[in-house]
């Protein structure tokens, strides 16, 4: 027996065949998948995903949300919607389910593994495995909403503005970066050291073409699915700016997009009230069901 014989036995299978882990039930009749591996990169860790199903309808497939965690491209983890919602019971995603939508909370690669645009085509290898598997899951991959906060809301904008195969139904932004060129203090484009240069892997001035790329106002365009975009207006490390830039632009390519801006609220909605996250949390829910 060869070595890659060998290894063709020993290796686990690959994603696309593998089978789902057994999936944990709850008296409100969610499923709970936890570490399902949906990719393998070359010389890299499997990426994952954890999945809440909602009960089955008779017949008809559940929505799905694309949940993409914050951390500055750098840190995080997969199924954190930011620290507000930590000690939620039930959780967000729960919550989510509990609504009727499916939701897949998934692995990217940080900016320490890999650079831009490797994060992106994650979410897209995602994505794929998710439709791939849509029968054994009860999802329906056609009726999808990318729902991302801080770096998590970057990428879910770009996936929602580039993935067209299929088409997302909508996006979800909290407080996301959207312009990685023009200068907004904390940011310096010029610096090699800064969250959004370890993401390019050099400094966003010294590199325009993959700054635009990775910059979600410069992707805005017409066919662009609905978006809604929630921000603090106190927010010292991702600006408001941000938000108010990429809404903008959307509108100015005649894309439908919803802009809130949120008094007193900071990075992660610090310095709002338990009752004021809820809200906005609420909101989000509400706008991703009427894209069913």
């Amino acid at each position: 027996m060869t070595p890659a014989e060998l290894l063709g036995l020993i290796a686990a299978p690959h994603p696309d065949v593998a089978p789902l882990p057994p999936a944990g039930g709850r008296p409100d009749g969610i499923r709970t998948l936890r570490g399902v591996p949906y990719g393998v990169v070359e010389g890299g860790r499997p990426l994952e995903l954890d999945l809440w199903l909602p009960a089955p309808e008779t017949g008809r497939p559940a929505p799905l949300v694309l949940f993409v965690h914050g951390g500055a491209w750098r840190r995080g983890r997969r199924d954190d919607l930011g620290a507000r919602t930590r000690s939620w019971q039930p959780g967000p995603f729960e919550r989510i389910a509990a609504a009727g939508l499916a939701v897949a909370c998934v692995d990217y690669r940080l900016s320490g593994e890999a650079t831009f645009p490797a994060p992106l085509e994650d979410l897209r290898a995602a994505l794929r495995w998710l439709g791939l598997r849509a029968g054994e899951l009860g999802v329906d991959t056609g009726r999808t909403v990318v729902w991302g906060e801080s770096a998590g809301g970057h990428l879910a904008s770009l996936l929602a503005l580039t993935h067209r195969e299929p088409a997302l139904a909508g996006a979800v932004v909290w407080y996301g970066p959207a312009d990685l060129q023009t200068p907004r203090p904390p940011f310096d484009p010029t610096s090699p050291a800064t969250m959004e240069a370890l993401l390019l892997g050099a400094a966003p001035a010294s590199v325009p073409g993959l700054a635009a790329a990775a910059s979600p106002v410069r992707q805005a365009h017409a066919d662009a699915p609905p978006f809604l975009i929630v921000h603090g207006e106190d927010d010292v490390m991702v600006p408001c700016g941000h938000g108010r830039d990429l809404a903008a632009a959307l509108r100015a390519a005649g894309a439908p997009v919803e802009l809130r801006t949120v008094p007193g609220a900071n990075h992660g909605w610090i310095g709002l009230t338990d009752a004021g996250v809820a809200e906005i949390f609420t909101a989000s829910l509400e706008f991703a069901r009427t894209l069913r």
